[in-house]
């Protein structure tokens, strides 16, 4: 079982920066993929981006790509994303999520991730 916590979520101005942090419990982190997602009311939960067991690989969406940066400390059980250059489009709830590590292709899927947490809110103001 991991249990996952998000923070740094808030109220921004279009153009600014925030960091969201996922901490992890346990000590098989290092054992899974992490992805971040996102879910705006009334729309479907859309993937944001994913970042291999060690690191080594990133993913992003394009609606992203360019804008964010995926880390993980595996020392400190927490995967971070970077946000710049936000836009009121990017307003929604941001989840963490940890799988299995996968096929690029599939990191994409929410229904490949075991593990969830509860979300963070990011709101960008125009």
């Amino acid at each position: 079982q991991v249990q996952l916590v998000e923070s740094g979520g808030g109220l921004v101005q279009a153009g600014g920066s925030l960091r969201l942090s996922c901490a992890a419990s346990g000590r098989t982190f290092s054992t899974y993929a992490m992805g971040w997602f996102r879910q705006a009311p009334g729309k479907e939960r859309e993937f944001v981006g994913a970042i291999s067991t060690n690191g080594g690989s990133t993913y992003y969406a394009d609606s992203v790509n360019g804008r964010c940066t995926i880390s993980r400390d595996n020392a400190k059980n927490t995967v971070y994303l970077q946000m710049n250059s936000l836009k009121p489009e990017d307003t929604a709830l941001y989840y963490c999520a940890a799988g299995p590590d996968q096929l690029p292709g599939s990191y994409s899927y929410p229904d490949e991730y075991d593990y969830w947490g509860q979300g963070t809110q990011v709101t960008v103001s125009s």
